[in-house]
């Protein structure tokens, strides 16, 4: 595996001050020469010769931008990625490849996959992510921007085939209940499958989630179900609780003595008046339990 070397390439500015110097010279020379010796001699004749050197070496000037690197190649053999900015100088015969820093981000596509539990759902990802690895980068995938996409959208389908959509077990892990753990299990499988790329990902997150049109409303009346479910526990709950605290004062202020059959017809009756609907209407009762 290529990994990074870092390498510090010449100032610009100095070896362009040295160019214009060198060619000053050369200039100054040809012109004494021949006003010297009325032709061309040996020594203009050498500097003239040295001008398409000096021409040739004006090729060894680039630039890099802030958040960008320079991947340096002689011949295919890599030599060294150059990240100082500003205007900078190598070897003219140097390849000079321009690779980001810059932190993206993109938007997977809209992938429709079965989750955890065989339902068709609808899920996409924003992925964030940068180059931290510029020989990597370049060196072992043939398109690492490409390479990003393909491997960020294989993991959201592997994401969505381990997790349900919804929770409908006690302490079950799911997509919508999860945001947290999802997104970090995510950004791990992500970073998992770029780094041999070079590539840091820094945030992924579910952009999108949806059960499939096809069965979108059979899950949306499993999901109210569901909550109803969760509704009518949490009131029973209650009122045993309420029902139960209603039995234990009177018998601790010793309002009255129930029997256990009186105790049932009070229980009985708390409860529906408490987990009833709708109100409940009162009836007086004249007569005796028994009666």
């Amino acid at each position: 595996m290529i990994t990074e070397n870092r390498m510090q390439a010449p100032n610009g500015i100095v070896v362009l001050l040295a160019l214009i110097a060198v060619t000053g010279v050369l200039v100054y020379t040809i012109v004494a020469d021949i006003r010297d010796n009325f032709q061309i001699g040996f020594l203009g004749l050498i500097c003239i010769l040295s001008l398409p050197v000096v021409g040739v070496l004006c090729a060894g000037f680039f630039t890099v931008n802030p958040n960008e690197g320079r991947v340096l190649q002689f011949f295919g053999r890599y030599i060294g990625t150059v990240q100082a900015p500003g205007l900078r100088w190598a070897n003219p015969f140097y390849t000079k490849e321009r690779v980001s820093l810059r932190v993206r981000n993109f938007e997977t596509s809209k992938l429709k996959v079965n989750d955890k539990r065989g339902n068709p759902i609808e899920i996409a990802a924003v992925v964030v992510w940068k180059v931290i690895d510029t020989a990597e980068a370049v060196f072992e995938v043939d398109d690492y921007i490409n390479y990003v996409h393909v491997q960020s959208e294989a993991a959201v389908r592997n994401l969505a085939t381990n997790y349900p959509y919804d929770a409908f077990e006690e302490n079950e892990v799911s997509m919508v209940g999860h945001q947290p753990e999802i997104s970090e299990h995510l950004k791990q499988e992500n970073q998992d499958r770029l780094a041999k790329a070079g590539i840091e990902v820094i945030e992924s997150r579910i952009s999108h989630l949806a059960y499939s049109p096809e069965i979108a409303q059979a899950m949306l009346r499993r999901q109210q179900a569901a909550a109803v479910i969760a509704a009518r526990r949490k009131i029973v709950e209650g009122a045993v609780g309420m029902v139960e605290h209603a039995l234990g004062e009177l018998a601790a202020k010793e309002v009255l003595e129930l029997d256990e059959e009186r105790k049932a017809s009070m229980v009985s009756n708390l409860l529906v008046v408490l987990c009833s609907e709708t109100e409940t209407q009162p009836v007086v009762n004249t007569g005796g339990l028994y009666s």
